[in-house]
């Protein structure tokens, strides 16, 4: 098996950074999906949960899952704007907006340390490999739904 083959990376990647921004909040609890719905929710306040879902590429099952988890951490509250469940805003209560701020200055922490020694262009030319690459990930995804 080749060393340097583009899914070992990213799947090494992503587990090495996910376990340092992880290392950076042992004292807030949380677990796999909720950082990344609490960044969200730091910038999209009241937003409802099919646009978290989609934002956060998480199933719509997993995440009224996690979101009842961290309404029971006292991070949101949950609102229905009708009837139908599918319109349920959820908003950061003071702590999740506390949470909030640990999770994105882990994450930029992190990001830092990942990309040390990076000229500003490369930065720039990786992530729009990167979009590049998860634009053809999203397009079979949504041919194959």
């Amino acid at each position: 098996m080749e060393k340097n083959m583009y899914h070992n990376l990213m799947m090494k990647n992503q587990t090495i950074f996910t376990k340092l921004v992880f290392e950076k909040l042992t004292e807030e609890n949380l677990s796999i999906g909720q950082p990344k719905i609490l960044e969200y929710l730091s910038s999209h306040d009241g937003a409802i949960q099919k646009e978290i879902a989609e934002a956060c590429n998480i199933e719509p099952a997993t995440l009224t899952s996690l979101l009842s988890r961290m309404e029971k951490m006292g991070l949101i509250r949950r609102k229905n704007m009708n009837e139908d469940k599918r319109y349920t805003c959820v908003n950061l209560t003071n702590l999740g907006r506390c949470e909030g701020k640990n999770v994105i200055k882990a994450l930029e922490e992190t990001e830092k340390i990942a990309l040390k020694g990076f000229t500003k262009n490369e930065k720039e030319d990786f992530i729009n490999y990167l979009e590049k690459v998860n634009k053809n990930l999203l397009k079979v995804k949504e041919e194959n739904n």
